[in-house]
């Protein structure tokens, strides 16, 4: 049967498909802290090698450094941007009660408006209108709390798995860089086991790829806000911009999470081209993002853009928001494992051709 599939291209790239989406799907969450434990060992490989060989540290020991460099420098920027967030605490209260009484005076203004070419007692419908989102607001707060109090334990579990996640992750860490070069030798030792070291070399090359993409377009996305925002002399503007190239990386939510409130915001307060300047950026990012993310990739990994795009697209119509990560690295392993069978494939043919010319010579 696997000759069969094998020696058939379609059928061999049916299954592969099949056997990546079953991995990704029940496989990938029951040993995600051991998978990202290895891809931080393989891609920091080189630097900690270095690291034991200048500075004579083992590498459990640079791994440990390293992951407490990064946890410090995430814990830096996260200080960063709640400081400036508490900072800025009582201008946005300010501000909030400034966009309530303009909202009341807009609904004042189309209340009478109403009045006016209706007939309709415009008084009474304003208050009406009133009642009607102050008793919204009340059965929003009596479903909301008691649901975040009913969910607690459910929240208690999410963090209680991320926990271990972090936990499994780390010992996983300190584990591989340990042993890594004694699994790879024996990895390197049997041949059927080549194909896997090639796929597994595939990854880690797209998840270079992918990371630096990332880097790049959260870098040209938030210059872009930073700049149009400053020119526009948005209050903060600047700051504002960077948030929102920060935040383009969380999918669907992006950039929209700070210009599309920072739009409403300009709105209400009469700064109407500047609310457009705000929305008209957030579609400037959008297609930003949708412009670069595939040339980027697709260039430095030797697949067409389109490619990528569509990878995009059903991976996210198969694993949901984890689609954006899983569909590129799923097309990622299907496309290095076929390239691998495919070339194993050929140079056993081509062995297997040349077997019989020389036992003719040696006759």
């Amino acid at each position: 049967m696997w000759e069969k599939i094998r020696g058939n291209g379609v059928l061999l790239a049916l299954f592969l498909t099949g056997t990546v989406w079953f991995f990704l799907e029940f496989i990938t969450p029951l040993i995600c802290p051991v998978l990202v434990a290895m891809l931080f060992v393989t891609i920091f490989g080189p630097f900690l090698k270095k690291l034991q060989n200048r500075l004579h540290l083992h590498r459990q020991v640079g791994a440990v450094l390293l992951l407490v460099a990064a946890v410090l420098l995430l814990a830096g920027l996260i200080w960063i941007l709640f400081s400036w967030i508490v900072g800025s605490l009582p201008e946005w209260l300010d501000s909030l009660e400034a966009v309530e009484k303009e909202l009341r005076l807009l609904l004042h203004n189309c209340c009478l408006a109403v009045e006016r070419f209706v007939g309709v007692d415009g008084l009474y419908l304003e208050n009406t209108i009133l009642e009607g989102i102050e008793d919204g607001m009340s059965a929003f707060r009596e479903y909301t709390v008691p649901g975040v109090v009913s969910h607690s334990l459910e929240y208690a579990k999410v963090l209680g798995v991320l926990g271990g996640f972090l936990v499994t992750f780390l010992i996983a860490t300190v584990l591989l860089a340990k042993d890594y070069d004694d699994i790879m030798n024996r990895l390197l030792d049997r041949e059927d086991c080549h194909t896997l070291l090639e796929v597994i070399c595939g990854v880690i090359r797209y998840i270079a790829t992918f990371v630096k993409a990332q880097v790049v377009i959260m870098t040209v996305i938030g210059l872009t806000g930073a700049v149009t925002l400053g020119l526009a002399r948005i209050h903060n503007g600047v700051l504002w911009g960077i948030l929102a190239g920060l935040l383009d990386a969380l999918p669907f939510i992006g950039t929209g999470i700070v210009l599309v409130p920072l739009a409403v915001t300009q709105f209400i307060q009469g700064s109407y081209w500047r609310a457009a300047v705000c929305l008209l950026l957030y579609v400037a990012c959008i297609f930003l993002r949708e412009l670069l993310e595939p040339k980027l990739i697709g260039r430095r990994m030797g697949v067409p853009p389109i490619a990528v795009l569509l990878s995009l697209y059903m991976g996210i119509q198969l694993f949901g928001v984890w689609g954006i990560v899983k569909g590129p690295l799923g097309f990622v392993l299907i496309r290095e494992s076929y390239l691998s069978i495919r070339r194993a494939e050929r140079t056993r043919r081509e062995i297997g051709d040349e077997e019989p010319e020389e036992e003719i010579t040696d006759q």
